[in-house]
């Protein structure tokens, strides 16, 4: 296993050779990168290490790409992974940023990780205490972990509200801060969040749904799982107290599944392979209407689509990601609040 170089790009991956001994020699394995996320809210999936945990479950924890106020900020990500029945190492990050069952819970094996509950407040509209310049409200709900809404200070007082624009099944939010004039540095102790998460039907009763007024641990981007779940529109959280800085957010974001169809199939799917340069590809498909994003899944046979791309806001995407003699499968399928659609069928590009 290894890491490519480009730390502070959204393809950071880890690949793999191949041999019979610790000490090779080693093939390049056909399905590479095998750990691959450059789509999606927290995007990377390089310089990383896979590892068995006690239950025999294969595991990949790599470096999530921010970038902003460093060239080499980053988080750390974990994601199942898995042998197949050819000896191909791979790494499932589909829908890799959404709510994943722990070790010995969900279905298991490499594909059981997703819990199936989805973003409900994309670009939904938003309200907020205040606004620091140009870090705009909207920037907590665009599903990227590197722009974030500001307020104008730290203090305690200062929100920001969500509409999911109905009532919806709530189960999960996560609550991602961003530094704005952080002045610690350096691994720091002592330090914590502390905030109030209140839900509402109307936007003017509102009830607290999280209570975190005493926590004293530091937790940058933490998350709750509501049991049971709770039906509402409106999420409201209120600053209490940060570390260091102004009150900022990169990600209010609330899972679980509205009331609607899911999209319907995506039409139109075609794979532009140029001859010139035969490891890139633009990949473009018809607008589904009903959707808020598309997973585009990957590899190098029908039953081996181990990549998987999460797109949102387009209907194309610039694919670097091939080897230059090598043929290879896409399908696409369409997600909103409700849940994921048809997947279409496999498009091969020689």
């Amino acid at each position: 296993q290894y890491a490519a170089p480009g730390t502070e790009f959204s393809g950071y991956a880890d690949g793999a050779y191949v041999g019979e001994t610790p000490l090779g020699p080693f093939i390049y394995q056909p399905h590479n990168p095998f750990a691959y996320k450059p789509g999606g809210f927290a995007r990377g999936a390089g310089h990383g290490a896979t590892f068995k945990d006690k239950q025999g479950q294969l595991w990949h924890v790599g470096t999530i790409v921010i970038s902003v106020k460093n060239n080499f900020e980053r988080r750390i990500g974990v994601w199942r992974a898995g042998i197949d029945s050819d000896g191909i190492l791979r790494c499932n990050t589909a829908y890799g940023d959404y709510p994943q069952y722990l070790p010995g819970q969900g279905p298991g094996g490499t594909e059981g990780g997703f819990t199936g509950w989805m973003l409900l407040n994309y670009n939904k509209p938003v309200q907020v205490s205040s606004t620091l310049g140009g870090y705009a409200p909207n920037f907590a709900v665009d599903e990227d972990i590197r722009t974030y809404w500001s307020a104008v200070s730290g203090d305690k007082g200062e929100w920001f509200q969500t509409d999911l624009g109905e009532i919806c099944t709530v189960r999960a939010i996560q609550v991602n801060y961003a530094d704005q004039d952080a002045e610690l540095m350096g691994k720091q102790e002592g330090i914590y969040h502390r905030y109030i998460i209140e839900c509402s039907d109307d936007g003017t009763d509102w009830k607290v749904l999280v209570e975190r007024s005493r926590n004293m641990e530091d937790v940058p981007h933490d998350y709750i799982e509501l049991e049971p779940p709770v039906r509402t529109r409106y999420l409201k959280i209120r600053n209490i107290h940060v570390p260091t800085g102004k009150f900022a957010l990169s990600g209010f974001r609330v899972f679980g599944k509205g009331n609607g169809e899911v999209p319907g199939r995506v039409e139109d799917f075609v794979v532009l392979r140029g001859d010139s340069e035969r490891r890139n590809a633009w990949l473009k498909w018809q607008t589904s209407v009903d959707a808020i994003g598309y997973n585009i899944s990957v590899g190098i046979a029908p039953g081996k689509l181990y990549n998987h791309i999460q797109v949102y806001g387009a209907n194309q995407y610039y694919f670097p990601g091939m080897a230059r003699d090598q043929a290879y499968y896409f399908t696409i399928e369409a997600f909103n609040e409700n849940g994921i659609g048809e997947r279409s069928d496999p498009f091969r590009v020689e």
